[in-house]
């Protein structure tokens, strides 16, 4: 039966390990194998980001993506790990065309499905999207303090370089939220 107070405790270690990359990632493996149990214990409801656990070496978020959902890309500037326990994730990736440009061109993609896992590296740029009909659920784990780091964000509107705002995540999440719902009706 999957408990979070449980996975917490795994993660923790895990970030204390030699490879905390890799250990992590095994974590996350082992969760994801029973998909089902996290997604009864997750139960999500809608799209949005709820912090589970945050530290200075370590945050935790829950992460649920509305049917139809698109976030603009932006950076993390620490390295992530991510599982995939409900619905499908479309991760397109991104690099900066020179080290002084503020637009990005495009670097290929991955396609998420439920149980899968991925790793990104601390400079990794990507966007995300829930291609299907039903929510995403994903955990998703940092190493570092993703609450307090700045980033960066190529959108909403033109994709140029700016300060990450989590203002406009949350608003892109309550418009995925009200398009979903009006799809239901």
């Amino acid at each position: 039966m999957f408990d979070i107070d449980d996975l917490i405790v795994d993660l923790r270690a895990a970030v204390d390990e030699t490879e905390p990359r890799r250990a992590v990632r095994e974590v996350l493996e082992r969760t994801m194998s029973e998909p089902d149990e996290v997604a009864a214990a997750m139960d999500p409801q809608e799209g949005g980001i709820t912090l589970v656990h945050h530290t200075p070496e370590l945050t935790v978020l829950n992460v649920v993506w509305a049917p139809g959902m698109e976030l603009y890309p932006h950076d993390h500037r620490m390295w992530a790990s991510i599982g995939i326990y409900a619905g499908i994730e479309d991760n397109a990736f991104f690099r900066r065309p020179s080290p002084d440009a503020r637009t990005l061109v495009d670097s290929g993609g991955k396609h998420l499905h439920v149980g899968d896992t991925i790793v990104l590296g601390d400079d990794v740029i990507h966007s995300v999207a829930n291609p299907g009909r039903k929510l995403t659920g994903a955990i998703h784990v940092y190493g570092g303090d993703f609450v307090s780091q700045p980033r960066s964000q190529w959108g909403p509107g033109p994709e140029e370089e700016r300060p990450y705002d989590i203002e406009d995540a949350r608003r892109q999440f309550a418009l995925a939220n009200d398009a979903w719902r009006a799809s239901l009706s």
